[in-house]
């Protein structure tokens, strides 16, 4: 019968909503257990269904909110050419889709394009590119294929998905590693009693806590000027690649009982603020370069 994964589309005011089609034996056993047990496993296999896609670069909230604030800067011109190559869907309602996709096995060697890793103490150069490639090579060259239209993989509108997707990755702290931990995900902790790991609590967990649409988010964290947005734009990807590692102080600043709170909000959210709003506007530059 096959494997189920999900197709993700869009419907009304572009709210996503899940079509099952063969990829995942994970659901496709969940789904003949709901079938089978009633309602409790049907309301398990939903919770597991979500959960395989919560620890993915930023959460989907994150990507949004990233997506948004260089909607928000855009030029006209550019705009307009993203629109049409998106086929209507805006920045934000793409920005998932590379996560998503991990669902479907024919993309699986593009798993590493999501992360870097760079031992404490050393710098990029000097840890070497695995051969598989990683997300500062990934970023590169998907900016270059957009500019001479000359695509490896599939067509403009895949590499432009990849390109919103991983800009915003790279900007989240976990996602330039130290190589000890998997970005975090192996540092188990609680956050307000709920089980979790150091790499969820900074891809949705914290961000999630605020309440927040991702409309209202990129609201209240984007007031940027002129002056604030050419000096996001000035720094180039290494500096990126050193402002997460610079945080990894703060990020990995825990209490012994690891016990998260809010303690740990007010520590951090002021730098995943920072992060989400200066992917917004590097994003937007590079967009504006490339179509405006």
């Amino acid at each position: 019968m096959g494997n189920l994964h999900p197709i993700v589309k869009t419907q009304g005011m572009g709210h996503p909503r899940f079509i099952m089609k063969r990829g995942n034996s994970r659901w496709t056993l969940c789904f003949f257990v709901g079938r089978f047990r009633g309602m409790r496993a049907v309301l398990f296999s939903c919770f597991l269904f979500f959960s395989i896609f919560s620890a993915h670069g930023w959460g989907q909230t994150g990507h949004r909110i990233v997506g948004q604030i260089a909607e928000n800067h855009l030029s006209k011109k550019a705009r307009k050419a993203i629109l049409s190559i998106l086929s209507g869907e805006s920045l934000a309602e793409v920005s998932n889709y590379m996560d998503f996709i991990k669902s479907d096995t024919t993309y699986d060697y593009m798993q590493p394009w999501h992360y870097c890793t760079i031992p404490e103490g050393m710098a990029y150069v000097d840890a070497g590119v695995p051969p598989e490639g990683d997300i500062i090579q990934a970023i590169d060259r998907l900016i270059r294929e957009l500019k001479e239209k000359q695509f490896s993989v599939e067509d403009e509108a895949f590499a432009l998905k990849c390109l919103i997707h991983l800009v915003g990755d790279i900007h989240q702290p976990l996602h330039v590693g130290n190589g000890t931990d998997r970005g975090g995900n192996d540092v188990r902790l609680s956050f307000f009693g709920e089980s979790t790991n150091l790499h969820r609590v900074w891809d949705s967990d914290m961000i999630d806590y605020q309440g927040f649409s991702y409309r209202e988010y990129a609201d209240w964290i984007d007031h940027s000027g002129p002056m604030d947005v050419r000096a996001s734009q000035q720094q180039g990807m290494m500096e990126w690649v050193k402002e997460s590692q610079d945080m990894h102080k703060t990020v990995y600043d825990l209490p012994v009982n690891k016990q998260l709170g809010y303690s740990y909000i007010y520590q951090n959210l002021n730098g995943i603020n920072q992060r989400l709003l200066q992917a917004g506007l590097r994003l937007a530059g590079i967009l504006n370069e490339l179509y405006g």
